[in-house]
């Protein structure tokens, strides 16, 4: 199907977003072409707003639109607590639980060989130069329960011990109204590892 090349172009567009495929694409392009001029100015303005705009924290490396971060200048928050985290979407999800009042460190990425990605490619330079803070107790690993998240969490323990800093991992297991027989084998073994009394 040969379309006008602004629809193809905006087709290609959306085509470049994570998880958008041509039917997709083709669907968000025509759904665009019925929205009313405002709404698509506005959604235009959002984009790149968001773009220009937003930045990483120089303390801890969330997505900030002032610096350092509204969690960094918090000073009601636990500083002797870093949660090291893997996205700045991650941090969004642990501050939705609203249970947590620590400081966060984000990694960007995970230790991955096969992919070329070292420690040196991520953020963790930066997080031992936070460590040397005499006020930080205890370091919270809560990377993805992935090959590389664990990977990622086991170096920077292995770099932390030395420090005398306290390093914990987040349980990972099953979720609340999950069913033992659909659950893998490793989500299985965190579940019984991180087992505690009642």
């Amino acid at each position: 199907m040969h379309y006008p090349e602004p629809i193809s172009k905006l087709i290609d567009s959306f085509m470049k977003l994570p998880g958008i495929g041509p039917k997709t694409a083709g669907r968000l392009a025509f759904f665009v072409l019925s929205m009313k001029e405002d709404t698509v100015l506005d959604f235009a303005k959002a984009l790149v707003d968001a773009k220009r705009n937003l930045r990483f924290c120089s303390v801890c490396g969330h997505i900030t639109d002032i610096d350092p971060c509204h969690i960094c200048q918090d000073t009601s928050r636990d500083r002797s607590l870093i949660c090291v985290v893997q996205d700045p979407k991650d941090v969004i999800a642990m501050e939705k639980m609203r249970d947590y009042n620590g400081l966060y460190h984000v990694l960007h990425g995970a230790i991955s060989p096969m992919d070329g990605i070292g420690p040196e490619d991520i953020n963790v330079p930066d997080l031992l130069k936070r460590l040397q803070d005499d006020e930080v107790q205890e370091l919270i690993l809560a990377t993805n329960p992935t090959i590389e998240g664990e990977a990622t969490a086991m170096y920077i323990s292995r770099l932390v011990k030395p420090s005398g800093i306290t390093t914990t991992r987040i349980a990972h297991g099953l979720p609340v109204g999950g069913d033992l027989e659909y659950a893998d084998e490793v989500t299985l073994s965190k579940a019984l590892e991180g087992r505690r009394e009642l």
